[in-house]
């Protein structure tokens, strides 16, 4: 019988993802600081508005991209048929429970032929799609690695261009591409954007949101 979640998948990433300027957005952590026993995905979780986390997430990062796929674990049945009913190309990843780097690099995999990449968190709703778009501008005017900065401190997203392809394939562990921002030349972005540096990470992250009634910006 044939599957539609992976029809979807296939068709993304045979159709969609080969050129231009593509987002990655992870979404195959355990969340177990959110909820330790794995009943809860924070990533499903209803912001003030009534959108879920991650829809939001990857709403921001498609809006100002050419195209973008969310990397998400297996097992994750409710998660990918919310991404799907969206509209949001998913791809599941088998070794998610290694570590942060498997699933950068199965998304990086599947859009072999971009122009450059966005990485971005599914735990991260309030990157303005602005961001996005000054961070891919950087790229095209030369940049190899973009980030955000607001007042000062480093974010999210980070966008790459082709030049570092083979250091991002050679990433392991949890660590995602820190190490290479740690060690490679950095163009940073100032932005008036406060969500570059704020995630939902806890129960009191998503309660403080709802509570604050904070908008949260396409």
């Amino acid at each position: 019988m044939t599957n539609p979640h992976l029809d979807r998948e296939t068709s993304a990433m045979d159709q969609e993802l080969t050129k231009g300027y593509t987002g990655i957005l992870l979404a195959a952590g355990r969340g177990a600081r959110f909820d330790p026993s794995g009943q809860q995905n924070k990533l499903l979780q209803l912001l003030p508005d009534g959108t879920t986390v991650i829809a939001h997430a990857a709403r921001n990062l498609r809006a100002a991209l050419d195209s973008a796929i969310v990397v998400i674990p297996a097992g994750s049945p409710l998660l990918c048929a919310h991404l799907s009913s969206e509209g949001f190309a998913v791809s599941k990843c088998l070794d998610a429970a290694s570590g942060m780097a498997a699933s950068l690099k199965h998304g990086l995999r599947l859009t072999p032929h971009a122009t450059g990449w966005v990485i971005a968190l599914g735990d991260m709703p309030f990157i303005q799609a602005n961001t996005v778009t000054r961070l891919v501008a950087a790229l095209r005017q030369g940049a190899d690695i973009a980030v955000p900065c607001y007042r000062g401190r480093r974010g999210n997203p980070v966008a790459f261009s082709r030049r570092h392809l083979d250091l991002l394939l050679q990433l392991s562990g949890d660590r995602g591409a820190r190490e290479l921002l740690q060690s490679l030349p950095v163009q940073e972005i100032e932005v008036d954007d406060a969500g570059v540096c704020r995630d939902i990470d806890t129960v009191a992250d998503l309660r403080n949101c709802r509570h604050s009634k904070e908008t949260v910006h396409a």
